[in-house]
């Protein structure tokens, strides 16, 4: 792989780059959207079997803050009653839709990036081929090359330069479309939460009406 590396060029680097920095976006996605960091399967129902007497401790609530993304909706509900025990089922709705953007916001952090990279790889592996093509063919029309002398050039070295500089393309494709893959993998992935989210949220804003005094 080194001596590829070597052949294509220093407009590889930056593709080495991006490939390091896809591959930790990837890797940190996959550790922070695991359903136990964002959406237990039962924390709703746990949520409401708690508060079924009333509204729990602030240490309770702290608690379900801290246990996941979903938890700090959860929690919203919770702080807004505190604060506010009369509260109307239409505030209490517009509290956990604001916790559920900022929820959503932060499922979807890097994503940006990580399309960024599937978009622009290609590109920057596009721009290494043109760069070694230009090479090339500037060294066949100098002195004693294609052009200049009769017979002069070597057609061996020409197609050699040619996949040399290709390998900058290949690398760009090795790049972008895992990039792609894992950006449209994880895009599905948040999509499907915030519709859970959104749909359990409606159950526990009817639970919270009851709780209030």
């Amino acid at each position: 792989m080194f001596p590829i590396i070597q052949a294509a060029g220093w407009p590889i680097w930056p593709l080495i780059i991006c490939s390091v920095i896809a591959l930790a976006l990837v890797l940190e996605r996959f550790v922070n959207l695991k359903s136990g960091k964002v959406l237990p399967p039962q924390l709703l129902d746990e949520a409401i079997m708690v508060s079924r007497a009333g509204i729990p401790s602030p240490d309770v609530v702290t608690q379900l803050e801290q246990n996941s993304v979903f938890g700090e909706v959860l929690a919203s509900g919770f702080k807004t009653l505190h604060d506010n025990p009369r509260a109307t089922e239409e505030e209490l709705r517009a509290v956990l839709e604001g916790a559920g953007r900022m929820a959503g916001a932060r499922l979807q952090r890097y994503l940006g990036a990580l399309a960024t990279i599937a978009s622009a790889a290609p590109l920057l592996g596009l721009l290494g081929t043109v760069i070694g093509m230009i090479d090339i063919f500037g060294s066949q029309g100098s002195d004693g090359g294609m052009g200049t002398v009769p017979g002069g050039g070597n057609p061996a070295q020409l197609a050699h330069g040619i996949s040399v500089a290709l390998y900058n393309t290949a690398f760009g494709l090795m790049v972008a479309i895992p990039s792609l893959i894992f950006w449209r993998y994880f895009r599905a992935r948040v999509d499907d939460y915030l519709l859970a989210m959104e749909i359990a949220s409606e159950r526990f804003v009817r639970h919270l009406s009851g709780l209030r005094r």
